[in-house]
């Protein structure tokens, strides 16, 4: 298969489940939080090096390409789980052996248990039968799974294998259920079966029910916490999963650079920009505009920590290895605050100017610095450059209403 036959596919940039086929017959199935990238990285040079001489194969022998969409990456990953189960394509099995493959598990206990078990594990205890109700895989990278369960634990909190010495704290934290409330804890696993069998649908549905009969029960309380898990399951937030199939799965190659910059004239027409390097070169189809919308006055840390919150809001977007910002220390803590709370682990510079708005210092790793400071000087230089356009189209644009 010829990337040229790629391109007439026009595959969407939205997370999915994509497969390989020859005659018909699915060769491979894989996961994507952008299905048109991570196909296209099937056709680079350095395939055989990042990928190895067995998929390279795959792709020789390929005739389509079929996918299919889903809502998030988190659902895209139990897909892929489901339809390697089903399928059992040949590249999948060839390319790792099932036994170190991952499979949650749900066990038969009065409050049962999430565990994550090897397929060695379950094979070892009499082929993948007792002491387990349900079991889910095969899951094929141990770290996206882990980042998964802790998203569905956020929405429907469950007991583990250190429940037992960790109940109270994991209570606290809403990562563990009321036991007293035994109805309660038994729909969550029910909840999170379905989940794991593809039918949020189902989920969705069944909790709109519940928060209607609690509602005319003038359950108010318990009705806006059935809301707010109907919510987080369909605004699925995964950035936390996409970080780890950006370190784990991702095999382009790609060394990404967000830089970011704020412009305005006395707080007036206040806008942000965020400008995109790949691999030292500027990507402009990457780039995006933002207006502020929670600033009135001449604040620049404000509007820098409306912008990260807004873009950190796509975890479609791909992730940066580096984020580049225009300020001092006061700039790097609200950057750095608001990846805390999304869970990312990304290197932030800042760039320090003169009052000549020359370059004084670049903050941040050392290492970092030395090894990045052309693109890290050209992502900033092209960030102000950009901010400074869209402020003037702003400006422009209000001073005719």
């Amino acid at each position: 298969m010829k990337l040229k036959y790629l391109k007439e596919l026009n595959m969407p940039d939205k997370p999915g489940v994509y497969f390989f086929l020859k005659d018909g017959k699915i060769l491979y199935i894989g996961k994507a939080t952008s299905l048109k990238d991570r196909v296209r990285s099937y056709f680079s040079s350095d395939l055989v090096e990042t990928r190895g001489p067995l998929l390279v194969d795959m792709v020789f022998k390929a005739e389509d390409i079929k996918w299919q969409e889903t809502d998030s990456v988190l659902e895209a990953l139990i897909l892929e789980a489901n339809l390697i189960k089903k399928h059992q394509p040949y590249y999948n099995t060839k390319e790792k052996d099932d036994k170190s493959f991952n499979y949650v598990c749900i066990t038969k206990e009065e409050l049962p248990k999430i565990l994550v078990k090897r397929g060695k594990e379950l094979k070892e205890q009499n082929n993948f039968s007792t002491p387990y109700a349900s079991i889910y895989g095969p899951f094929v990278n141990g770290g996206q799974l882990k980042e998964a369960l802790k998203i569905i634990r956020k929405i429907f909190p469950f007991l583990d294998d250190k429940s037992k010495n960790y109940h109270e704290f994991y209570r606290q934290l809403n990562l563990a259920p009321n036991l007293a409330e035994k109805n309660k804890y038994l729909n969550n696993i029910k909840n999170i079966k379905l989940l794991f069998e593809g039918k949020k649908k189902k989920i969705v549905s069944d909790l709109k029910k519940e928060m209607i009969i609690l509602a005319k029960q003038d359950r108010f309380e318990d009705a806006g916490i059935v809301k707010k898990k109907i919510f987080a399951i369909t605004h699925i937030y995964d950035v936390s999963l996409i970080k780890e199939e950006n370190l784990t799965e991702n095999k382009e190659g790609v060394f990404r650079i967000e830089a970011y910059d704020i412009a305005h004239m006395g707080g007036k027409n206040m806008v942000g920009v965020m400008v995109v390097l790949e691999n030292g070169e500027v990507n402009k189809n990457e780039y995006r505009k933002f207006k502020i919308r929670t600033q009135k006055d001449a604040n620049d840390t404000g509007a820098l920590k409306e912008v990260l919150e807004r873009r950190f809001n796509h975890p479609e977007w791909k992730f940066p290895d580096v984020i580049v910002i225009d300020g001092s220390t006061a700039q790097m803590n609200v950057a750095y605050k608001i990846l805390k709370e999304k869970n990312i682990s990304t290197e932030v510079v800042a760039v320090t100017k003169d009052e000549k708005h020359k370059m004084r210092e670049i903050k941040g790793d050392t290492k970092l610095v030395n090894k990045y400071k052309r693109e890290i000087v050209l992502a900033n230089s092209e960030a102000h450059r950009f901010a400074i356009k869209y402020h003037k189209e702003m400006r422009n644009k209000n001073f005719l209403k």
